[in-house]
């Protein structure tokens, strides 16, 4: 894995370290591979393991997919524009005996098919990953991101974490910035559910606002309009609370336009769980797809 400082659509972006402190493929293009450490972790952070498909966007001499092969099982591949680097990393895949689960493919990044991929890893510009975002927010809910050094904009991480690595020239030299997330499922909007009790049944009218990961909203129920509570979006999982004529806890798995789960209903010794499905009425577009002038609508 590399940081690709030229476009993958071929124009050469700005250098940030001199190409002394880089390593060199074909020609003009100057890359700087990811640390082993850094690679190590960012796979451990993505919790990879022998069922996913990585894809390493801009994989250099391929090193993130080879280690989540041969140290985890994972199935994958790696696109990059460098024929060198490219036979390279084939070489080394063949060598280390994962070639029949670690390829790479001569391809434009921005035009790769992700919809195979369970994680995601980069180490690319922040320009490149802000036209990256919306292709990979359109991604299954709950598909991994790790990302080196570079952030996605707005759209904070999951989780962050700083590793000392002494061998590091260029950047932020000795020091490596890892920025996961998870792929949020698609929430907002009027959404229409019934919770059948010993009591009877309640509907409850769901409006769902969200801006990236983050959840907010409010339910309409028995003429009562309530706050959600602790709204949280988890990949394709949902939770939150309402605090009406009792409390309940709702939870659930978001699957394209139904959510389904359970409510807990009560607190205590005498709370009762009961299984919770959602429909979805009318989408709306989500903060972060609205322009800048339409937000906090």
């Amino acid at each position: 894995m590399r940081c690709n400082w030229k476009l993958a659509l071929g124009a050469v972006a700005l250098a940030l370290a001199p190409a002394t402190q880089a390593q060199e493929g074909a020609g003009d293009v100057v890359y700087v591979p990811t640390p082993q450490i850094v690679v190590d972790e960012m796979l451990k952070m993505a919790k990879v393991g022998p069922k996913d498909f990585v894809i390493d966007l801009g994989s250099g001499d391929g090193r993130m997919v080879i280690t989540a092969a041969k140290k985890f099982g994972a199935r994958g591949f790696g696109v990059d524009l460098d024929p060198v680097l490219l036979k390279r990393s084939n070489d080394t895949a063949r060598a280390e005996g994962v070639a029949d689960r670690a390829r790479f493919v001569d391809q434009n990044l921005f035009e790769t098919d992700l919809s195979q991929a369970t994680v995601i890893t980069s180490y690319l510009l922040p320009e490149m990953n802000a036209k990256l975002r919306p292709k990979i927010l359109a991604l299954k809910p709950g598909t991994r991101v790790v990302a080196h050094d570079y952030h996605m904009g707005d759209w904070l991480p999951d989780e962050e974490r700083t590793l000392q690595v002494p061998e590091k020239k260029v950047g932020n030299p000795g020091v490596s910035y890892v920025y996961f997330w998870l792929v949020p499922a698609r929430l907002a909007g009027h959404w229409n559910s019934e919770v059948v009790t010993k009591a009877g049944a309640q509907k409850i009218e769901f409006l769902f606002d969200q801006r990236y990961q983050s959840l907010s909203g409010s339910a309409r129920t028995g003429g009562q309009d309530l706050k959600l509570r602790a709204p949280k979006i988890e990949g394709e999982r949902v939770s939150f609370s309402l605090l009406g004529k009792q409390r309940q806890d709702f939870s659930g798995v978001v699957k394209g336009d139904v959510i389904e789960g359970t409510v807990r209903t009560g607190e205590g010794a005498a709370a009762v769980t009961t299984p919770w499905t959602a429909k979805l009425a009318k989408r709306l577009p989500a903060q972060h797809e609205l322009g800048p002038q339409n937000q906090g609508r």
